[in-house]
């Protein structure tokens, strides 16, 4: 079970290694316009808010020293585009990720194709995490990528050259007609 968050704990400068060693969880929120890269193309809506929380743990793996774990959960609602009739639609995101912290970049790249259920990065500077950058970069990846109602609530238009098209002539009967000897 995770230790209640130490008010000291800022989580633009969240220390990594602490919350793992004391196996602590932090939370809190911040506006979405906080996010300019998730609000450039959605909206806030709901409230306007990114709720998260953390939890940090240390994890051995393979008989290797206990790595930093972190255990992110965020939530957002956004505002987009229907795909479908182009009306707007709120859609929920929520994330529930996992990330193991190690020593620097070539690690985290060799250990992130062998492992399939969280994500291996590298352990920032003196263990220094700015967490908001990760919770917006996690919120963009659980945008849908052809955002859409469930239904749509009103019916689609349909174009107008469609409603009273008149009964074309077959596609060959104009060059038929070119065939045909002139008097």
């Amino acid at each position: 079970m995770n230790k209640p968050h130490d008010a000291r704990q800022d989580a633009r400068r969240l220390d990594l290694l602490r919350l793992a060693d004391d196996a602590a969880a932090l939370d809190g929120h911040w506006p979405l316009t906080d996010l300019p890269r998730l609000t450039s193309d959605a909206a806030p809506a709901g409230d306007g808010q990114v709720h998260w929380r953390v939890e940090g743990e240390r994890r051995a793996v393979a008989g290797a020293a206990a790595d930093p774990m972190l255990q992110l959960q965020a939530r957002a609602a956004v505002r987009l585009t229907c795909q479908r009739c182009l009306q707007p639609v709120d859609e929920a995101l929520v994330v529930a990720r996992s990330f193991r912290f190690v020593a620097d970049e070539a690690e985290a790249e060799r250990l992130d194709e062998d492992v399939d259920d969280e994500d291996v990065l590298a352990l920032p500077p003196r263990g220094r995490l700015d967490l908001l950058p990760l919770v917006e970069d996690e919120l963009i990846l659980a945008v849908p990528l052809v955002p859409r109602h469930e239904t749509c609530p009103e019916p689609l238009p349909l174009p107008e050259d469609t409603l009273e098209a008149p009964a074309e002539e077959h596609p060959f009967a104009a060059l038929a007609a070119l065939k045909q000897p002139k008097p």
